[in-house]
């Protein structure tokens, strides 16, 4: 059985004082809200803070706002309260479906949206047991040199596996992070970079506070995943398409962003650019199929060949614009 080590735990009443004990405590303390992701790891003593600073219940991340067609969510909001809030599904279905589709439900009544954006990257030589990473020699995320996935690179290739991201960034959706030095306001995708070890561009200390999503005016969006069971798993491919529209039905622009195949949510850049100034047909989503197929660079980090990786990704695109378009769905065995 993996038991918790032993950790002191400090809920604080509001956030000037949960941003103190991370000044004063430094590495030794860690933050949790849901708890879902990181009591897990430092089961596996993947994670062994002296403190643990708890945030959920922090005034300032709650809430939920409309203003100026621009919808404001406290990171504290509870993914089960995504997942079947009547407001949030008319106006963002994809959200909605991307946050159902995050484990079980008994997780996602604890698990919140301030959680999944910081969720680590993950690996499957690195989300293991301590007795079984000591087996191998360790990884270079934690404890070694080396990275198993590629010993004779240079990095760490853990894969982000965040399923509301993908999302969030196709919404074009900001959030609000408080930290030592201040508020600051960024766009989601800006707190992501291409590195296993340290995937987010959040400062030491910063709190991710309210995440703000602007009104969906005439962009359609859908999330797609792949995974190996219809619950519980980790994606092992996620595909988030957003459309917009002009008055002649051709695209004026076009976001889709990918999970689980690189070490941060990678816009898929060449599909965006094939798909600008077109019509929603099967030729332009064959199209940004292809191209996905060719960006998307899968590592041998989880579960399923690259291939088949690579593959599912390219499925999952056409299958999201194709029902943006309204048009019946292919066999992906024969995709």
């Amino acid at each position: 059985m993996l038991r918790l080590n032993r950790f002191s735990y400090v809920a604080p009443g509001d956030l000037d004082g949960a941003l103190a004990l991370m000044e004063k405590h430094g590495q030794d303390a860690m933050l949790m809200a849901g708890g879902t992701d990181l009591l897990v790891n430092i089961k596996q003593r993947l994670a062994t803070p002296a403190l643990v600073v708890g945030i959920r219940e922090l005034p300032e991340l709650q809430g939920y706002s409309l203003d100026r067609g621009w919808l404001t969510l406290g990171a504290s909001t509870r993914l089960c309260d995504i997942e079947h809030d009547p407001r949030i599904r008319m106006m963002y279905p994809a959200l909605s479906d991307a946050a159902g589709l995050i484990s079980a439900p008994q997780v996602r009544t604890v698990a919140t949206l301030g959680g999944n954006i910081c969720l680590d990257t993950r690996c499957n030589y690195y989300n293991q047991s301590q007795e079984w990473r000591r087996a191998i020699g360790f990884c270079m995320k934690k404890d070694s040199p080396i990275c198993r996935v590629a010993p004779g690179g240079d990095r760490c290739w853990a894969v982000a596996s965040a399923d509301t991201v993908p999302v969030l960034i196709s919404l074009r959706a900001e959030t609000t992070v408080v930290g030592p030095s201040g508020i600051r306001r960024v766009p989601v995708e800006s707190l992501y970079q291409d590195d296993g070890l340290v995937p987010l561009t959040l400062r030491f200390g910063e709190i991710v506070s309210s995440v703000h999503i602007p009104p969906p005016d005439t962009w359609t969006t859908e999330y797609a995943k792949f995974r190996l069971r219809q619950s519980f798993d980790f994606p092992l491919v996620g595909i988030a398409a957003s459309v917009r529209r002009d008055p002649d039905g051709n695209i004026a622009d076009a976001r889709v962003v990918m999970t689980a195949v690189a070490s941060y949510p990678e816009r898929a850049s060449g599909a965006e650019s094939v798909l600008r100034g077109k019509p929603l047909s099967e030729e332009s989503i064959t199209t940004a199929g292809h191209a996905v197929f060719r960006q998307a660079k899968p590592m041998d980090n989880t579960a399923g060949s690259i291939f088949h990786r690579k593959r599912m990704a390219r499925v999952l695109v056409e299958r999201s614009l194709r029902h943006i378009a309204g048009l019946p769905e292919r066999d992906a065995r024969t995709a």
